[in-house]
C-alpha cells in the first residue's frame, strides 16, 4: 500500500502527562547525562494527538496551551516521525504547559511513535532514548521505575490509583537549567519499593523517598515553594512534592473529592496558576 492509499487513514491518541513521584540523581555519566532513579505515574490529563501518513511531515497546533509551541524540526513530534522515517500530518491538541516537569512534549513524542507504529504496521526502532530521555518511560505509559539516564524501564504492577493535584506556576523551567544547577549528582537510589501496597502505605513510602532537582528547581524558580506551601495546606494533602525538573508540583489526596476542592480553592486564589486535579495510574 503507497502513502497515498493511507493518506485517509488517522490514528488518535493520548499524551499523558507523566508525574515523578521521587526522583533520585544517582550519578554523572563522564558523556555528561546524570543517572536517575525515579518512581513514575501517568495521569488521565494530557494532550491528544492525530496523526495521518503524508507527503511531507507538518505539524499543526491547537489547544489551551498551543502559544509558543514550535511548528519546525526542533518539536519532538517532527523529530518522532523523521526518526521512525515516516512522514506524517500531525495535530496537537495542546493542554499540558511546556517545560514544565511532567513529560509533555516527550509524552507527545511517544503519542507519535506509536501511531506511526498503528499507521504502518512497523516495529517503533532501537534507540529511542536518543530523542529524549523521558520518550522510553512515556512510551510504556504505565506505573514504572526508570533508571539509568532513563533508559533502563521496569514496570510497576499492582500499584494504587493516586488521587492528585497537578499545580505549576506558570514558569518554564528548562530541564538541563536545572540539572545544571545541581550541587551534589551522587546520591543514594530510591528505598526499596513495596509490593502491592495500599495508597497510604504507597504515601508512607514516598515520604521516605525525594526529588534530588527540587533544591536547584526551587533556587532557580522561587515560585515552587509557593506551590508546595499552598498545597501542602490543602485539607486532604498527604503529601506536596515538586514532579520532575519543575517548575510543576503535584499533592497527593485522600480521595479525588478533596483534590477537586483543593484545585477549586487554589483556582480562585491564584487564577494565574495551571490547577488540574488528576488520576495517577
Amino acid at each position: 500500500m503507497t502513502i497515498a492509499d493511507r493518506e485517509g487513514a488517522a490514528s488518535t491518541v493520548f499524551a499523558p502527562a507523566k508525574v515523578n513521584l521521587a526522583l533520585h540523581v544517582t550519578g554523572r555519566r563522564n558523556d555528561g547525562y546524570h543517572l536517575i532513579d525515579s518512581l513514575v505515574l501517568f495521569a488521565d490529563i494530557g494532550d491528544g494527538l492525530t496523526v495521518q501518513l503524508s507527503e511531507t511531515s507538518h505539524l499543526q497546533v491547537t489547544g489551551p496551551r498551543a502559544a509558543g509551541v514550535p511548528l519546525d524540526g526542533r518539536n519532538l513530534c517532527l523529530k518522532a516521525a523523521a526518526f521512525f522515517g515516516a512522514d506524517a500530518a500531525i495535530c496537537l491538541d495542546k493542554h499540558l504547559p511546556a517545560e514544565a516537569g511532567i513529560g509533555g512534549g516527550s509524552s507527545d513524542a511517544a503519542a507519535v511513535l506509536r501511531a506511526l507504529a498503528a499507521l504502518t504496521g512497523r516495529a517503533i526502532p532501537a534507540g529511542i532514548a536518543t530523542l529524549g530521555a523521558d520518550i522510553p518511560a512515556c512510551l510504556h505509559g504505565q506505573a514504572l521505575r526508570m533508571r539509568g539516564i532513563g533508559d533502563r524501564i521496569d514496570p510497576v504492577h499492582d500499584w494504587p490509583p493516586l488521587a492528585a493535584l497537578l499545580v505549576n506556576p506558570g514558569v518554564a523551567l528548562p530541564t538541563a537549567t536545572v540539572f545544571r544547577a545541581l550541587t551534589t549528582a551522587e546520591n543514594p537510589g530510591l528505598p526499596t519499593l513495596p509490593a502491592a501496597p495500599d495508597a497510604p502505605t504507597l504515601i508512607a513510602y514516598l515520604r521516605r523517598a525525594r526529588n534530588d532537582l527540587e533544591p536547584a528547581a526551587r533556587a532557580l524558580a522561587p515560585e515552587i515553594g509557593a506551590v508546595l506551601a499552598a498545597l501542602a495546606a490543602q485539607p486532604g494533602c498527604d503529601l506536596a512534592r515538586m514532579s520532575g525538573s519543575g517548575a510543576t508540583c503535584f499533592g497527593l489526596f485522600s480521595d479525588a473529592a478533596a483534590a477537586a476542592r483543593a484545585a477549586g480553592r487554589l483556582s480562585a486564589a491564584e487564577p494565574g496558576w495551571w490547577v488540574q486535579p488528576a488520576t495517577l495510574t
